[in-house]
C-alpha cells in the first residue's frame, strides 16, 4: 500500500516509493533540517532549490543522511552538497515533471526556516 497521507501540500508525489506510514516521519526529518539548521532558502529556478546550512559538521553529516535517504525513495530528486569558504549548503534539485514537488518542498521550508532557533 502507496496511498499518500500528506496531500494538503503536494509534499508526497505519487512516485515516492516510501511506505505510507514511514512519509510523516520523513516529513518531521525535514522539518526539523529547515527549522534548526537552515538559515535560507533560494529557490533559483523552478527546479532547483539552494537550502543554505548552518556551518557545522553535524549539520552536514544530518543533510547527507536526509539526501540519501531521499533518493532512495524519490530518485526524481538530486541532492549536492556542498562545503565551502565554511558555508554549507544543499541544492535539491528535479525534472520538469516534478516542479510542483521542488515547489512544494520550498514552501514547506520557508514556514519553517528558523522556527527552533
Amino acid at each position: 500500500m502507496n496511498e499518500n497521507l500528506i496531500v494538503q501540500d503536494d509534499w508526497v508525489p505519487a512516485a515516492c516509493t516510501l511506505p505510507t506510514v514511514e512519509q510523516p516521519l520523513r516529513r518531521a526529518d525535514f522539518d526539523d533540517l529547515f527549522a534548526q539548521d537552515v538559515l535560507r532558502v533560494h529557490q533559483t529556478s523552478p527546479q532547483q532549490i539552494r537550502f543554505e546550512l548552518r556551518a557545522a559538521p553535524d549539520v552536514a553529516a544530518r543533510a547527507a543522511s536526509l539526501a540519501v535517504k531521499e533518493t532512495d525513495c524519490c530518485s526524481f530528486f538530486t541532492f549536492d552538497l556542498t562545503i565551502t569558504d565554511g558555508k554549507v549548503a544543499m541544492i535539491v534539485s528535479t525534472a520538469p515533471s516534478h516542479e510542483p514537488v521542488l515547489a512544494a518542498m520550498a514552501a514547506r521550508a520557508h514556514a519553517q526556516v528558523g522556527a527552533n532557533q
